[in-house]
């Protein structure tokens, strides 16, 4: 899939501060400083079109990209960050989780997880939140450039090891580098396959459906 046009829409404070819902959206979120927007520009194509900066939990609204008047692209607020101010820290999650659990035309959640740590348990936290959710998710390991073939498998299999017990099967992921260009081709793909199913349901026909991992019982 090629990205021709790639545009921001708007910034939302909460839910009932979202554009309409006439388009299929594509989320991604992750631990602060986890190099989000960074892999976002590189999503797009626009180098800076996401706003990236060193101070971890700079992102705090929920913003929204339109691309090629097709789907959206939403850069949701990072989680994590002890030296946000609580109540500003409250709000901004409060809206993570409205946006994850009621936003109709959310197709899928790409959950970004720094490759260069192990598993850390703020991200297995919200891993079980998000699969309790029902919504497709995909795990983007990122900053792969940063570490050596054998760390990068070491950490993404110990991470796939801890959430094994949350879910029927194994989560899809892809290995991301913003400064590599590594992963791009991979997640439009992903967002490609979904677009294709969203088109065959409005078509009226059965679509072949990839199903997300299934959450066992767990809390939100």
């Amino acid at each position: 899939m090629n990205i021709t046009s790639a545009h921001f829409e708007c910034s939302a404070p909460d839910l009932a501060a979202c554009p309409d819902e006439s388009l299929p959206e594509f989320a991604f979120i992750g631990r602060s400083n986890v190099g989000k927007s960074s892999l976002v520009n590189l999503l797009c194509g626009r180098p800076g079109l996401a706003k990236v900066s060193a101070v971890p939990g700079f992102t705090k609204l929920i913003n929204f990209f339109r691309m090629d008047d097709r789907w959206r692209l939403v850069d949701l607020p990072g989680y994590g960050f002890a030296e946000v101010a609580r109540k500003d820290s409250a709000r901004f999650n409060q809206a993570v989780a409205d946006y994850l659990q009621f936003r109709p035309n959310l197709r899928c959640i790409f959950v970004l997880i720094d490759s260069s740590l192990p598993p850390q348990g703020i991200d297995l936290e919200f891993m079980e939140g998000i699969a309790r959710n029902g919504v497709p998710f995909v795990i983007a390991f990122t900053k792969v450039d940063r570490v050596s073939t054998t760390k990068l498998r070491s950490h993404s299999t110990a991470f796939l090891e801890a959430v094994r017990g949350l879910f029927d099967r194994a989560p899809e992921t892809v290995a991301c580098s913003a400064v590599a260009s590594r992963g791009r081709m991979e997640l439009l793909s992903v967002i490609s396959r979904f677009l294709g199913e969203e088109a065959r349901r409005r078509g009226g026909a059965t679509p072949a459906a990839k199903r997300p991992p299934s959450a066992k019982n767990r809390p939100w």
